[in-house]
C-alpha cells in the first residue's frame, strides 16, 4: 500500500490537486475525459495527459481484448488454477471431467454481460458454499471497451509478463502493457459481484457497459447459440423487425403448405438419408416436416422433425427421452463434417480476437497448426504441449491428448504388458476412464515425448525399459513424474521376466498359447545354437545358459560371438524378436505368464507404486496386491 500510495501522490503533483486523505477518493472525482489512459491499437507508445508515457511500454496491445492472467478459486470442479493464456486461439485438450469446459465456463461467468446468472450450490468447490469462489482476469482493453469512461476512475496496472505489478511514474521498469485486473465473485448468499480493482487496495463495480463492450462470443456444441439470429421472443432479431403479429401470420401461412415439397432435392435426399439412419438404429421412422412448436415458441422453432407412429405424423419431441438422445446423436453424426472442422478453426486461429477452445476432435486438433496448445490431466494442471517436440505423436496418435492420463510406453510389447496390468487394477474399461495407453516408439523418442509432456508440469505416464542410457535426464524426470513412471531397475520387459522363470519351467513358457508361433520360437533358437534340430528337448541340451538364449531370442539381440556375421543375418536375428513378444499381443501374452507361473510376487515391489500411482489419479485405494 506505501507504493501504491506513492505512485497517486506522484500523479496527484503532477496534475496538481489538492492533498486529500485517500487519494483514490480525488481521483474519482475527476471527469474520465480528463485522466485516461488511452490506448492506440496501432502504436507502442502510450502518452498520458500529452506525457510520454510513465510505464514505458514496448510492444504494441493487440485490437481485441486479451486474458493476460486467469485465476480460478474454488469455482466448480477447481479448487485452484492460474493460467497465462496466448493472444490469438488457445485450444486446451485433455480427457473427460478434468475441468477444461470449466475453464470456459469461468471466463464466460467473468465476463458476461448479464447479471441474472442464477448460482446453485453445485459452482462451488465441493459444495462448500460459505467459502464462496473467485474468478480474477488480467486484460489487456482497448479504448472500446470503455474502460476510462466510466463514472469512476478504473486504473490500469502495468503488465511486466507475468502478473500486474503497481505502476510507476518514472518509468523505471519496462513492461509490456497496461492491463486491469477484473474479478467476479460468488457469495455464500449465491450473488455474483463484479469488480475491478484499483491499484490502491480499492475495487470498483465492473459495469455491464464494459463487459458488454468486450464482446464476449460463444460458440457451443447446441442450437442456443444462433438464438439471436431466428425469430426467437425476445432476439435481437425479433426486436429489430418488432412486428408482433408476424410469428401467427407466418404460422397461419405455414400450416396451410406442405413443408416438404418445399425443400430442394437436395433437401429432400437429405431428409431421405437421415430417415434411412433412423431405421437402421431402431428409431422412428418415415420422417417428415410440420409444425411442432408449442406457446410462446417463434416460427423458426414451430419447424421441426416429425415421424410414423401408428400410421399418425408425431413431432419427435413426443417421444421419450432415450429416444429423443438417440436422435440428436444421429442428426449430430450427420452432420459432423471433419472439413468444416478444419475450415473453422482456420478462421480462428487467423482472427485478430483471443479465442479459447475445447474439443475431442482429431481433425480439429490437426488443423490448429498455428494454435497454443494446452493439456489439462486428471489432477487439473494446465499446462503448454511444446508443439515442435510433440508434432509428430499429434499426428500419429492424437488420443495422446485427449485422454485424462495418457501411459507413453517405450515399445508395442510394453503397451500390451502395462495395458494387461492396468487392466486387472483399476475396474471398467480403461478408455472409458479416460486412460490411454500410447507407444512412444523406442526408448529415446519415449524420453523426448515424456520430457516435452512434463515441460509443463503436467501428469502424464510412463512405462519404459532402463538400457543405460541419459540417466541424467530419466532421473529429472522421475523426480517430476514420481511412480507414474515405471523404469525397470535394469535392462527390458522380456529380460526381467525371463530371467525369473524356473529353469524346469521354460520350456512351457517358450510355448505360445494360440500354438502358432511355438515352432518359430525354437527356430530361432536353434539358429542362434547352429542346431539343425529344432525341438526344445536338443536346444535345451545344446544351450549353456537357456534363459540367456531365450532372451536374445526374444528381444531381437546378436549375440556376441556373431558379430562378424552378414548384416542380412544379423537382420535375421533382430527379427528373431518379433516371433516371440515384440506386439503388443505379445505384451499382453507376457503379463498373463507373469501370473501363471508365479513370477507376480518377484515383480510387484516394482510394479504395484506405478499401478497405484495411476489409481489415485482415478481416486481409488491403494492396492496391495494383484490376482
Amino acid at each position: 500500500m506505501v507504493r501504491s500510495c506513492n505512485v497517486l501522490e506522484r500523479l496527484r503533483t503532477i496534475l496538481g490537486l489538492p492533498h486529500v486523505g485517500r487519494y483514490c477518493w480525488a481521483f474519482q472525482r475527476i471527469s474520465p475525459p480528463t485522466l485516461v489512459f488511452w490506448v492506440d491499437s496501432n502504436r507502442s507508445a502510450r502518452r498520458v495527459f500529452g506525457r510520454s508515457n510513465p510505464m514505458n511500454t514496448t510492444s504494441p496491445l493487440p485490437a481485441a481484448p486479451s486474458i493476460r492472467l486467469l485465476r480460478i478459486s474454488r469455482f466448480r470442479g477447481i479448487e485452484s488454477l492460474t493460467w497465462r493464456p496466448d493472444h490469438g486461439l488457445n485450444v486446451i485438450l485433455g480427457g473427460g471431467d478434468v475441468c477444461k469446459t470449466t475453464i470456459l465456463e469461468a471466463i464466460a461467468m467473468l465476463l458476461s454481460p448479464h447479471n441474472a446468472t442464477a448460482l446453485s450450490d453445485a459452482d462451488y468447490w465441493r459444495r462448500e458454499v460459505e467459502k464462496g469462489f473467485e474468478i480474477e482476469a488480467v486484460m489487456v482493453l482497448p479504448a472500446a471497451s470503455g474502460i476510462n469512461r466510466q463514472s469512476k476512475q478504473m486504473w490500469p496496472w502495468a503488465w511486466d509478463g507475468q502478473d500486474a505489478q503497481l505502476p510507476t511514474i518514472d518509468g523505471a521498469s519496462k513492461v509490456d502493457a497496461p492491463v486491469y485486473r477484473l474479478r467476479v465473485r460468488g457469495s455464500p448468499d449465491f450473488e455474483l459481484t463484479h469488480e475491478a480493482f484499483q491499484p490502491d487496495g480499492d475495487t470498483e463495480h465492473l459495469p455491464v457497459s464494459v463487459r458488454r463492450a468486450i464482446g464476449l462470443v460463444r460458440l457451443g456444441g447446441d442450437d442456443r447459440n444462433d438464438r439471436d439470429l431466428r425469430l426467437v421472443q425476445g432476439s435481437s432479431l425479433d426486436r429489430l423487425l418488432f412486428d408482433r403479429s408476424l410469428r401467427a401470420r407466418l404460422g397461419q401461412r405455414l400450416a396451410a403448405s406442405d413443408v416438404e415439397d418445399q425443400l430442394n432435392e437436395d433437401g429432400k435426399g437429405k431428409l431421405s438419408q437421415l430417415d434411412a439412419a433412423f431405421q437402421k438404429r431402431a428409431l422412428p421412422a418415415s420422417l417428415g416436416l410440420g409444425l411442432t412448436g408449442g406457446q410462446g415458441f417463434s416460427i423458426g422453432a414451430l419447424i421441426g422433425l416429425t415421424a410414423d407412429k401408428d400410421e399418425v405424423q408425431l413431432p419427435l419431441a413426443s417421444w421419450g427421452a432415450g429416444t429423443r438422445r438417440l436422435a440428436s446423436l444421429e442428426i449430430a453424426a450427420a452432420c459432423l463434417e471433419p472439413y468444416r472442422q478444419r475450415v473453422l478453426i482456420g478462421r480462428l486461429q487467423t482472427g485478430p480476437s483471443q479465442v479459447f477452445l475445447t474439443t475431442h476432435s482429431a481433425a480439429a486438433i490437426s488443423s490448429a497448426t498455428e494454435a497454443s496448445l494446452w493439456y489439462m490431466d486428471a489432477a487439473g494442471s494446465i499446462g503448454r504441449l511444446p508443439r515442435p517436440r510433440i508434432a509428430r505423436q499429434q499426428a500419429r496418435d492424437p488420443e495422446t491428448f485427449l485422454a485424462r492420463l495418457t501411459v507413453v510406453a517405450e515399445g508395442a510389447a510394453e503397451v500390451g504388458f502395462s495395458r494387461s496390468l492396468l487392466e486387472r487394477a483399476i475396474p471398467g474399461v480403461l478408455h472409458d476412464r479416460g486412460i490411454w495407453i500410447t507407444e512412444g516408439q523406442g526408448n529415446s523418442s519415449s524420453l523426448d515425448l515424456l520430457e516435452a509432456l512434463a515441460e509443463g508440469g503436467l501428469m502424464f505416464g510412463g512405462f519404459v525399459d532402463n538400457e543405460g542410457t541419459s540417466p541424467t535426464r530419466w532421473a529429472a524426470l522421475r523426480a517430476k513424474l514420481g511412480p507414474l513412471l515405471f523404469q525397470w531397475r535394469t535392462g527390458c520387459l522380456e529380460e526381467n521376466i525371463i530371467k525369473l522363470v524356473p529353469l524346469d519351467q521354460l520350456g512351457a513358457f517358450t510355448q505360445d498359447p494360440d500354438g502358432e508361433r511355438t515352432g518359430d520360437r525354437c527356430r530361432t533358437l536353434a539358429e542362434r545354437l547352429g542346431l539343425a534340430q529344432k525341438d526344445f528337448g536338443s536346444i535345451k541340451a545344446k544351450a549353456p545358459d537357456l534363459a540367456a538364449l531365450i532372451i536374445g531370442a526374444a528381444t531381437g539381440s546378436i549375440p556376441d560371438n556373431m558379430g562378424n556375421v552378414r548384416n542380412s543375418e544379423k537382420k535375421a536375428l533382430r527379427n528373431h524378436g518379433t516371433h516371440w513378444f515384440k506386439s503388443v499381443d505379445g505384451g499382453r501374452e507376457l503379463a498373463q505368464k507373469v501370473f501363471a507361473f508365479g513370477i507376480w510376487p518377484q515383480l510387484k515391489g516394482q510394479l504395484l507404486p506405478f499401478l497405484n500411482a495411476v489409481r489415485k489419479l482415478e481416486n481409488l485405494p491403494e492396492l496391495t496386491d494383484l490376482s
